[in-house]
Parts: structure tokens; C-alpha cells; sequence
């Protein structure tokens, strides 16, 4: 998947996403160009970039294609009430009884593909009575394949035998036997072979495999059930311009429904439908799961205020669009409140009014560099981190970049006894250090140089933390450089 912030190269480009492997990157996947031109999957990037300089390289983004296939999985439901992932990313879906309602099975295979087309995606689709003949079909067989029980077998003979879904060891083994398509393989007697596949488990024994493909063994679908929905709407007999006076008997069905559920809402939407078709929503977020219908108004306060009604609107639905498990408990029987709770609802109603990019807290990532140490992220997206245990003191404060400073005199590879910073001239009176800090060696790159740093006072009492990048004869540059990174209490 190409970054949606990139313009993404035409069809007669070389593409391939790469992905780390045991020894570099290599290659996740191509498009049709690149595998016209010989490039194929798990092949080191580094190999196919000496063959052919031109390919175009792309970082894969592994989890957001799953998560895109975990929506279509269910967006995909609109053809029929069954569909699951398929192991090797693409999609099953169990059509018996839904094909005469989009006119017959030709014409629903065109209108999958149109509407995956819709979307910028392509398809390679088959129609088989079989899982494993349909999968074997859309992969290896001609697009668009339709077959019936009494062509099945026909029509995956000529398929290579690895269509199977076999493992790569025993399709290498399949192949050093002669029996390189399915055909071949319906043609050897099982007992031949039951000998020697008796000790490979179901999901990877050709002539199990071979059964449910023809349909001589069950294979049945194991679909995730759907997503579960909670909203709650009201159907005004009149239009209004007002919403307000309506959202609290929402709230009280909306948490009704999410305490029967023993869910709570992480985040909430206030959608109202205007008479002349449009409509404006309002979305609000949670720091955790509440399902507290008081909570959840306050979290609209001011917010409504934006929102165009038009000419009126006459349907409103208040839905939790992301929720998350909360066991019916017990409230506490000594009275107090809980604190947890207060400090949630407290981070609510900040951002709610501020907005969630100015209600933030520290999370921390392992990193040489200080300056990667520490970052700030929305305080509803998670629990505070407990900060590192760094190896010496660090400064209160630290400048993001760090600001070039003009050295006046340094000692060989020692601190500067004089440094001009934003006009002003220091004089060092005292020092600590080096505190050598080597660049990430896994992702070093050609001029990246080491840093010393050093605690320096100057004459008025003020504490710097100072680094000088590179030293004289590394071979990574010219002169080195000084920069204030930090100051001291």
C-alpha cells in the first residue's frame, strides 16, 4: 500500500514493497510490470535493484493492509451474509443463494469487480462449489472463472499443484516426483501416496487438500460474526432547528444498550439529518470506556454551536463508534470516588473544549538520540508510560533542534572555554564530561557523526549541556560543529 500522500507511479513503472528479512530488505510484493519483467517476492531488494536500477522501491505497510482487509472483510458482506479473510490476504465469501439477486453469477462477479474497482483496487475473482477450488481458481485459473461440480474437477487439472495451498517443502517434493499439477496428482493412485503424506497434518497433506478442493471432503467457512453496532435514534414527527432538547433520552438509550452489552464507549457521534439530504455530525472521544450518560452530554458542551441545521432536520442518531469491554461492577462501598475515574473525565471535557492536540502527556521509545527520547502524544490515545531509567542525568529542558553555537576557543578534544549563543558570550568557569553518544548503527548513514556532550557553567552560575558533533579526522565531514541541546536547574 502506497502512502496516500504520494502520487503513485503510473502502470508502466516498476513497483515493489519491501519488507525487513534475515539479511535486508526484500521484496513483499510487486504489480503486474514488475513481475513482467521477472522481479518476484521474497528476492532481496538489493539483488533485483543490480538487475534492474529502475524499480521503483516502496516501504510496505503490512499492518494497515491488514487492517484494510479486516474491512473489507466485513464490507464485503453487501454480496452475501458470509465472508472471512483468506490466509494469503485476500477474501472468501460464501455466495449460495445470493447470486440471482444481482442477476445471476456472471453478472455478480461484475459487479465485485466494479465495485472494488470503485475503491482503486483490483480483483482477481473466481466462482467455484469449493473453498479450495475457488481459491485455486482466482489465483492460478483465468479471471472471472465460473464452475460447476461437473467442471470442477476439469478445470483445476490444468492447475500447478502448489495452487493447493500447499507448503513450499511439499510442492518441491510434489514437483521432484513429476506431479506438478493437479491433474497429475488425481491421477496417481492414493495409496502411492498415503504412505508418505500420513504424517503431515490436514492443512498441509496434498490429498486432503485435493478432497476439499473437489468437494470430496468438508471445508466448511468459519466467518468472525459482525462488528457489534450500539446507536440510538429518534425519528422527530416535525423538523427542529435545536438538537439539544433530544440528546439526553440518546444518551440514556445509547448507555442502556452498551450496559447490556457490558461495553462503554471510547468514542461517540452525534449525527443529525437535515431535510434537504444532507447531513453534519459531531464526534467526541473518551480518555476510557465510559457508559455514564451525563459524562457523555458534558462532552458536547460547545460543540453543537457550529453546526448547521439548515432548514431543519427530522432524524438524529447518537452512536458509539468505538467501544471497549467494562464488566458491571459493583460501586464502591465506602462512598469515595475513584480517582482514575475523576482524572478520565477531567482529560474528557479539556479536550473536548481545547481539542485532542492540546491535551497531551509523554510517551518514551528507546533511542540514542535525547531529542528521540520523549514524545507527545493525545492523552486519549492510552494510559501515561512510566518515563525510562536513563543511564545519567539529563537536562529539565531540552531544545528541539538544537541551536548552533560559535566556539571561541576549545580545548583538543575537550569543552570550549568560551561559546557565543544567540549573541551573548559565555565563558565556561567549570565542566563534566565527554558523555560520548554513538549514532544508531541500524540506522546509520553516510556522514553521520558522533556527539560528545558536556556540562558546562559559565560565569553567571547558568548550567549548558553542550555537544560537540564529530571530532577532527573521522572521515565524516569537515570541522565539527557545537550546539546547546539542554540547560540545567
Amino acid at each position: 500500500m502506497i502512502s496516500q500522500y504520494r502520487t503513485a507511479p503510473g502502470p508502466e513503472v516498476a513497483v515493489a514493497l519491501s519488507r525487513d528479512g534475515p539479511h535486508g530488505p526484500v521484496i513483499h510484493a510487486i504489480n503486474q510490470t514488475a513481475r513482467d519483467r521477472g522481479i518476484t517476492a521474497e528476492a532481496r531488494v538489493v539483488d533485483m535493484r543490480a538487475i534492474h536500477p529502475d524499480l521503483h522501491v516502496e516501504e510496505a505497510d503490512i499492518a494497515g493492509d491488514k487492517a484494510l482487509l479486516r474491512r473489507l472483510e466485513h464490507w464485503s458482506r453487501r454480496w452475501c451474509p458470509w465472508s472471512v479473510l483468506d490466509t494469503d490476504d485476500g477474501l472468501i465469501l460464501d455466495v449460495t443463494g445470493s447470486a440471482h439477486l444481482f442477476g445471476g453469477e456472471a453478472a455478480l462477479l461484475h459487479d465485485i469487480c466494479n465495485r472494488f474497482a470503485m475503491q482503486g483496487l483490483t480483483a482477481r475473482l473466481a466462482m467455484a462449489p469449493t473453498r479450495g477450488g475457488a481459491q485455486a481458481l482466482a489465483r492460478f485459473g483465468p479471471q472471472g472463472s465460473i464452475c460447476t461440480h461437473t467442471d470442477l474437477a476439469a478445470k483445476l487439472g490444468p492447475l500447478p499443484a502448489h495452487a493447493l495451498r500447499l507448503d513450499k517443502a511439499t510442492a518441491q517434493l510434489l514437483n521432484r516426483l513429476g506431479l506438478k499439477t493437479i491433474g497429475a496428482l488425481c491421477d496417481v493412485p492414493r495409496t502411492a501416496l498415503m504412505r508418505r503424506f500420513a504424517t503431515l497434518p490436514e492443512d498441509q497433506n496434498p490429498l486432503i487438500l485435493l478432497d476439499r478442493a473437489l468437494g470430496q471432503a468438508a471445508d466448511p467457512l468459519n466467518a468472525p460474526p459482525d462488528p457489534l453496532q450500539f446507536m440510538a435514534r429518534s425519528s422527530l414527527p416535525e423538523p427542529v432547528i435545536d438538537p439539544v432538547p433530544h440528546l439526553k433520552s440518546l444518551a440514556e438509550d445509547l448507555c442502556t444498550q452498551l450496559a447490556k452489552a457490558e461495553q462503554g464507549a471510547r468514542q461517540v457521534q452525534l449525527t443529525i439529518y437535515r431535510i434537504d439530504g444532507e447531513w453534519r455530525s459531531v464526534q467526541v472521544a473518551t480518555a476510557r470506556a465510559s457508559r455514564d450518560p451525563l459524562h457523555l452530554l458534558r462532552l458536547f458542551d460547545g460543540k453543537l454551536d457550529g453546526v448547521d441545521p439548515g432548514f431543519g432536520f427530522d432524524l438524529l442518531t447518537f452512536e458509539a463508534t468505538r467501544v471497549e469491554p467494562v464488566s458491571l461492577i459493583q460501586d464502591r462501598l465506602d462512598g469515595k470516588r475513584d480517582p482514575d475515574a475523576d482524572i478520565a473525565s477531567l482529560l474528557d471535557r479539556l479536550t473536548a473544549r481545547l481539542g485532542k492536540d492540546k491535551v497531551t502527556w509523554s510517551t518514551w521509545s528507546q533511542s540514542h538520540k535525547p531529542e528521540h527520547v520523549e514524545a507527545r502524544v493525545p492523552a486519549l490515545q492510552g494510559a501515561p508510560e512510566a518515563p525510562l531509567v536513563l543511564p545519567r542525568a539529563r537536562p529539565i529542558r531540552i531544545l528541539t533542534p538544537a541551536e548552533e553555537v560559535t566556539v571561541i576557543y576549545a580545548v583538543p578534544e575537550g569543552p570550549p572555554s568560551q561559546f557565543r549563543w544567540r549573541r551573548v558570550l559565555y565563558k565556561t568557569t567549570r565542566y563534566a564530561g565527554p558523555e560520548r553518544i554513538a549514532p544508531e548503527w541500524w540506522k546509520d548513514r553516510p556522514g553521520s557523526r558522533l556527539r560528545d556532550y558536556y556540562k558546562i557553567e559559565v560565569q553567571d552560575g547558568r548550567r549548558f549541556w553542550l555537544y560537540r558533533e564529530g571530532h577532527l579526522h573521522d572521515r565524516r565531514g569537515d570541522t565539527p560543529r557545537w550546539f546547546v541541546h539542554g540547560f540545567f536547574a
